[in-house]
């Protein structure tokens, strides 16, 4: 378990980080993390200290060798009043500049604060041929007690950790074809508090186990017994406010008019469902960067944020900005599911994973890194707004393209030399 009691906070906000070379941006961030030599040298990949062929064979099936991403470093970000350092793994340029961008505007702001609901994952149990599918919920309400127990039981490391499940609800899904021979369908959910883990391996232990009984119980048989991935239950929010003048680059007329087109471009995206996949997708350029840097399962979040975004039966953004009531800033907020861990998975077979998560962003758990993405999903979503609003999407992307087309030819001059 790490501990970070006697670790002194780090800064983000790192003047002209992006302009120095590869051996001086690794030594400002020995310098501000603490890495150990080791540590350091794990999460750049050097000297064979990264991923190896035999930790990846171990990690896949099938496994032929180990495909690499760059490895950025956002910065600027305030998340709760600390700063954050963000690793980021993605192939994409403007990603990691935009990031750095928007959080250093919400930092002028106070940065960006954050809410995350308890860790808590859906397990589902489908039940078929059940003949009185309004009696379930009464069945399972008296034996719920001995359910619970049942499921707890096959998980006692989560349980003394003070995770463990926590309740069982019973829906109703009726037939949306008139030919489905189905009839109503039952599933019953299992709400369990995983803490510092994703939690997927262990809420699918315990509906496995706990599903004989429920199909004893209610002369049903069970068929499907797995993990939701919209976790609704373990949704994060973020806010944060940029003032005016920060935005109009010190003139808040300029600023105004920004905030203005901003709110105008995410309102197109809150009512169109075609604007939204694109808006969302903007937001998820940072999520999924931090989240394959820090060994989640970045696929599961995807899925669950999207759907998210289409729980009301409409497709919409996920993100919402508004010019403030009085005029002088624009808020923005989001919300969405976010599970995520800082324990098994890749922070236990990944070398690079445990510095990126311990170390860089300097999180004490799972609950924390959570915020953090939602407040790096939040950024991100600024920067692209905002050069939507402007100049356009396209001005930065290929100034950015163009500085790394020169770095990848000296790149391969050095390799012909």
């Amino acid at each position: 378990m790490y501990d970070d009691t006697h670790r002194p906070r780090l800064r983000s906000r790192l003047r002209g980080f992006y302009d120095l070379d590869r051996e001086e941006r690794r030594e400002v961030l020995r310098r501000e993390t603490q890495c150990s030599a080791y540590e350091l040298a794990a999460l750049c990949g050097r000297s064979g200290l990264g991923l190896t062929p035999g930790q990846a064979d171990r990690m896949v099936e099938s496994c032929v060798g180990i495909f690499g991403l760059p490895l950025g470093v956002g910065t600027n970000l305030r998340v709760d009043g600390r700063d954050r350092l963000v690793p980021m793994a993605v192939e994409e340029p403007s990603v990691v500049a935009g990031l750095s961008h928007g959080a250093r505007l919400l930092r002028a702001g106070a940065g960006i604060s954050t809410h995350a609901d308890p860790p808590r994952m859906i397990g589902q149990l489908q039940l078929l041929e059940v003949t009185d599918p309004s009696g379930v919920q009464r069945v399972l309400r008296v034996h719920e007690a001995e359910l619970l127990s049942r499921a707890n039981a096959l998980d006692p490391a989560l349980l003394a950790a003070g995770g463990g499940a926590r309740s069982l609800e019973v829906r109703l899904l009726a037939p949306i074809e008139a030919d489905d021979p189905l009839g109503t369908m039952v599933v019953v959910h299992l709400i369990v508090d995983v803490r510092d883990a994703m939690g997927a391996n262990a809420v699918n232990t315990m509906v496995e186990g706990i599903a004989p009984r429920i199909a004893s119980l209610t002369g049903g048989r069970v068929l499907l017994r797995i993990l939701s991935n919209l976790a609704d239950r373990r949704r994060v929010t973020a806010r944060g406010r940029v003032g005016l003048r920060r935005l109009g680059r010190g003139d808040p007329q300029v600023g105004r008019a920004v905030a203005e087109g901003i709110e105008e471009a995410c309102r197109f995206a809150e009512r169109d469902p075609y604007r939204a996949a694109t808006h969302n997708k903007g937001i998820m350029n940072g999520i999924d960067a931090v989240l394959v840097a820090t060994g989640q399962d970045w696929r599961a979040v995807e899925a669950g944020a999207h759907a998210y975004a289409a729980r009301s039966g409409r497709y919409t953004a996920l993100s919402r900005w508004r010019v403030d009531r009085e005029g002088r800033g624009l808020c923005g907020e989001i919300t969405l599911p976010l599970p995520v861990g800082t324990v098994g998975g890749a922070a236990r077979s990944h070398p690079a994973v445990d510095p990126a998560i311990h170390r860089l962003l300097g999180v004490e758990g799972a609950a924390s890194l959570a915020r953090v993405i939602a407040a790096c999903g939040l950024a991100q979503n600024l920067a692209a707004l905002r050069a939507l609003a402007t100049e356009g999407i396209q001005r930065g992307h290929m100034e950015l393209h163009a500085r790394k087309a020169e770095r990848l030819g000296r790149a391969f001059a050095e390799v012909g030399d």
